[in-house]
């Protein structure tokens, strides 16, 4: 298949196009600048806001994975970028699929959905977003689901939950942890309890391109389907580095607004998927990643 990714040179957009490329499938980049590694697909230079048409025509996708957005840690939730991110997205995809690209996989975001303390399932859970960036989301789904689409096209919302892994932004929480007991530094877990999905960057690799192959339409969960509380992976990491008791845990607590994020991940797992990395191996790697 023919595949072309927004946001391929990016954290999980670049796992992607690795999965992609092991699994022989052609690939282009759209991006600012060349991509790299062993296995380095065709850039298409330019922007979702200002696409290169004639290359990407010339490459003639049959799919688009479109992962590129805002996504900076500390900045992304409320950055009035992610308004443009919307419209920008909206004219790119409609003009991809008027070109005759016949899958769209987009993602999202788990945060779309309203916290409910129980696992979140696609076609169950209420959305009710809090954050400019989930709101924005939503927005994007909204917009391409209500007939801009051309018939014959398939759209895979994909609400990704909790990605972690080698080549991460490094203020995420595995690796902002890693960097402090790393420097001798104690952590102070203000909300141990907090329970996420967390989902290796090569698992949710895989994830993706199970829907991309199928041509899945309709939102979809990328989880594990495993809750995991922030205290867990502290201590998992405290003994990987070796600095068990810089892991501090507070008498009282703070209470996380977003408690239990985990996937209801029926749907997934019902198109044959499986996660590969065990949570503690992908601790280990990150940590050798970070130590190398």
């Amino acid at each position: 298949m023919r595949l072309l990714v927004t946001g391929g040179t990016g954290f999980l957009g670049s796992a992607f196009v690795r999965a992609a490329h092991r699994a022989g499938h052609t690939v282009a980049v759209l991006s600012r600048r060349e991509a790299v590694g062993d296995e380095r697909p065709a850039t298409l230079t330019g922007t979702v806001a200002e696409p290169p048409w004639r290359a990407i025509e010339k490459f003639a996708p049959e799919a688009c994975v479109h992962a590129a957005w805002i996504a900076t840690p500390g900045i992304y939730l409320e950055a009035t970028e992610n308004h443009d991110w919307v419209n920008w997205s909206e004219s790119f995809l409609v003009r991809l699929a008027q070109c005759g690209v016949r899958h769209l996989s987009v993602l999202g975001t788990c945060i779309e959905y309203q916290i409910t303390g129980r696992p979140l399932a696609e076609e169950l859970t209420p959305l009710r977003p809090t954050s400019t960036y989930a709101r924005a989301k939503c927005e994007l789904h909204r917009r391409l689901g209500e007939g801009a689409l051309p018939n014959g096209t398939t759209l895979a919302w994909t609400r990704v939950f909790y990605p972690y892994g080698e080549g991460e932004h490094p203020a995420r929480l595995a690796s902002s942890l890693i960097a402090k007991l790393r420097r001798g530094e104690s952590v102070a877990l203000k909300t141990p309890r907090s329970t996420k999905d967390y989902i290796h960057s090569d698992d949710l690799a895989a994830a993706l391109l199970t829907v991309v192959e199928q041509r899945l339409g309709g939102a979809i969960n990328l989880g594990t389907g495993e809750g995991v509380t922030v205290e867990s992976i502290a201590r998992e990491l405290g003994l990987l580095v070796g600095r068990p008791e810089l892991v501090l845990v507070p008498e009282n607590p703070l209470v996380d607004p977003l408690d239990f994020v985990v996937a209801d991940a029926t749907r997934l797992r019902s198109l044959g998927w499986r996660p590969q990395v065990p949570l503690a191996v992908g601790l280990r790697r990150l940590v050798e990643a970070r130590l190398s």
